[in-house]
């Protein structure tokens, strides 16, 4: 799985979803919201380690004032994750389309 989200296969902003839809997996909604909830964090994570290794090349030891300005690279490289989907989005849809492996062990005993 990637670390960035597919920006064409989720919806860039919220979407009503039918509850029925959600807990047919594991038939309760409690159990695929804690699913779902927790691949977003895992997303998130991943979202921000990426772009904090990217923005790293940029860093240096004596920023001034002209040098934070002129670095295009680095403004397009934030604008590029800012438009990203939301990590809760991203999580919702690969649940749905069962991209996320989970399991509970108090079910399989």
């Amino acid at each position: 799985m990637s670390n960035t989200p597919n920006k064409t296969t989720v919806a860039s902003s919220t979407v009503t979803r039918d509850l029925r839809d959600l807990d047919v997996k594991t038939e309760n909604i409690y159990e695929s919201i804690v699913i779902m909830a927790k691949r977003a964090n895992q997303i998130s994570n991943n979202v921000k380690e990426e772009l904090h290794q990217k923005l790293s090349e940029f860093a240096s030891s004596n920023d001034n004032l002209e040098e934070i300005f002129e670095n295009r690279e680095q403004i397009e490289i934030s604008k590029h994750y800012e438009k990203l989907p939301k990590p809760s989005l991203v999580a919702i849809q690969e649940f749905l389309e069962d991209k996320v492996y989970y399991r509970n062990p108090a079910k399989e005993q």
